[in-house]
């Protein structure tokens, strides 16, 4: 449950900065009366991500009868879902500091343009954001092998990102949300090297992959799947106490050379402490605090 929580309040919190950032611009220029434009939009956005969410699902257990295609089908998806995470957990470190120019630059773009610009305008921004959650969280359910216990830990990630993201906007909270993007970006991408390995076993029981019967380990008589803690190692790490050598692979030569670059990367390209080790508000300066501020002013 709480590697799926960590989704929803992560990706959550994401769309939820976007919607307050296209808001505060709104009542910042007094257009007031183009809210209603952008709550359609991003109804839609988050319609169309989930019917996206539901078409993997009935695709997979639907329109693919055999076995062999339903694993190949899960393992490519979750590929897939692992690089989209991937690159959106780097664009945002990337981009999160110009994130609010950017949305604010587009909007005034679309108020000009008319009623429509700007209903797409919040669709496109939330459709991003919904679109890569669906797969990712999708391709998470598959790897927990279950969807009763994913479903409710992503929806109360969910509330907890609208509550966080109210708070911050009225000014209620204070949170530095460099230091929160810089850990929990960290955590997806273990989850993501836990789907990764997911992925490899889906192809290897296709046959895209070989080696399905050669065990990196097997600790099935110290960890047991229907244990607490193996429950635990499953639902956040994605661990399985048997293990391919494929499986093991990938799970390292992803999680190891990402993190480092994650953690190094920013440091050595700015030639500056990296954000997450900036203290205070002063991390979070250019991100979401002065949003309510300018709504305000």
């Amino acid at each position: 449950m709480f590697a799926n929580y960590l989704i929803g309040l992560r990706e959550g919190l994401e769309a939820a900065l976007v919607v307050s950032i296209l808001i505060a611009y709104l009542v910042k220029v007094g257009r007031q009366d183009r809210l209603v434009l952008v709550g359609g939009g991003v109804a839609l956005a988050v319609a169309v991500s989930v019917g996206f969410g539901a078409l993997l699902t009935y695709t997979s257990t639907t329109l693919l009868a055999d076995f062999r295609s339903q694993e190949i089908f899960g393992g490519t998806m979750s590929a897939i879902a692992v690089l989209f995470v991937t690159w959106m957990v780097f664009w945002m470190r990337r981009t999160a500091r110009g994130m609010r120019a950017e949305l604010d630059g587009r909007l005034a773009s679309a108020l000009e343009l008319g009623a429509f610009a700007v209903a797409l305008t919040a669709f496109l921004a939330v459709a991003r954001e919904g679109l890569e959650t669906a797969l990712f969280f999708w391709s998470a359910v598959q790897a927990a092998g279950s969807t009763t216990t994913p479903v409710i830990g992503f929806s109360l990630g969910i509330v907890t990102a609208v509550i966080l993201a109210w708070l911050l906007y009225r000014r209620s909270v204070r949170l530095n949300l460099a230091r929160f993007f810089t850990w929990t970006g960290a955590g997806l991408i273990v989850i993501a090297a836990g789907v990764l390995a997911y992925a490899v076993h889906d192809l290897q029981e296709g046959g895209v992959i070989g080696g399905l019967g050669t065990l990196a380990f097997d600790v099935s008589d110290q960890i047991s799947p229907g244990s607490w803690y193996g429950a635990l190692l499953k639902g956040v790490f994605n661990f399985t106490p048997q293990t391919t050598v494929a499986q093991a692979i990938a799970w390292t030569a992803y999680l190891v050379p990402v993190m480092a670059v994650f953690f190094l990367g920013h440091r050595l390209r700015s030639g500056e402490p990296s954000q997450s080790s900036q203290p205070g508000p002063a991390g979070a300066a250019g991100q979401v605090p002065p949003i309510p501020s300018e709504s305000t002013s």
